[in-house]
């Protein structure tokens, strides 16, 4: 019976192939690890989706807002030859917690005093306006398509001053076609003009749309959740 057990034991564990260390994403991915979050706690009294997106600005003294202040350093020194205006948020796959990611690393960016956009590039399956609890009547789509200004859609943070949000507005049939558009290039280098950086959170890599976001930013976030990604998941976009 023992063997049994132990012979189950190491089946499960050879089955395992998810990444679980910054050591395994060296290794298995071949890309630097900025930065590592710990797991923020999980909605309760029935509230499966808690607004884990504004955990920095609840909760400014918890490891997990440390942790997404070391990533704001991180990026700071990994780029000051050439510093990072635009930078997009994505995942290998559904549920990694990018959109969880983007938003706290923007509240942690508007604290340190920049004047900071959260770009919700998600044409999916949005998520930015509900952690805010802000309309999404109207946003990127709607920009893009030329029937609205900036300002029109452009929210304020009631926590943050210094962190404005554009939502994605309403679904297009075509995502990968409306974020790859030359008017897509012109409104993202209008929005340059107006922010000192710009956060955007994609959809997961399993759809065209982040790699075509990713020719117009200045750096790519990778979000990895331990123990729960898997190694050819995360690694089959990457080639």
């Amino acid at each position: 019976g023992l063997l049994l057990a132990a012979g189950v034991v190491f089946l499960v564990e050879y089955l395992d192939d998810t990444l679980k260390t910054p050591d395994d994403v060296k290794e298995i991915l071949g890309l630097p690890v900025i930065g590592l979050v710990g797991e923020l706690p999980s909605g309760g009294n029935g509230n499966k989706q808690q607004k884990t997106g504004m955990h920095v600005a609840n909760h400014p003294r918890s490891p997990v807002s440390e942790a997404f202040r070391s990533l704001r350093t991180n990026l700071e020194f990994s780029s000051i030859d050439h510093p990072l205006k635009m930078i997009m948020v994505t995942s290998p796959g559904a549920a990694e917690g990018k959109t969880t990611v983007a938003a706290n690393l923007a509240i942690a960016l508007a604290q340190s005093g920049k004047n900071v956009l959260l770009l919700d590039a998600d044409l999916r399956r949005p998520n930015v306006h509900q952690q805010f609890d802000i309309p999404n009547r109207l946003g990127l789509s709607d920009l893009v398509r030329g029937k609205i200004n900036i300002a029109d859609v452009t929210q304020k943070s009631d926590a943050i001053k210094q962190l404005s949000i554009i939502t994605s507005g309403s679904l297009p049939p075509n995502p990968a076609e409306l974020l790859g558009s030359d008017r897509m290039r012109k409104l993202l280098d209008e929005l340059k003009q107006h922010f000192e950086m710009i956060v955007i959170d994609s959809p997961p890599l399993m759809v065209a749309d982040p790699q075509i976001i990713s020719g117009l930013t200045d750096g790519t976030i990778y979000v990895i959740r331990p123990g729960k990604t898997r190694a050819i998941t995360a690694r089959m976009p990457l080639e």
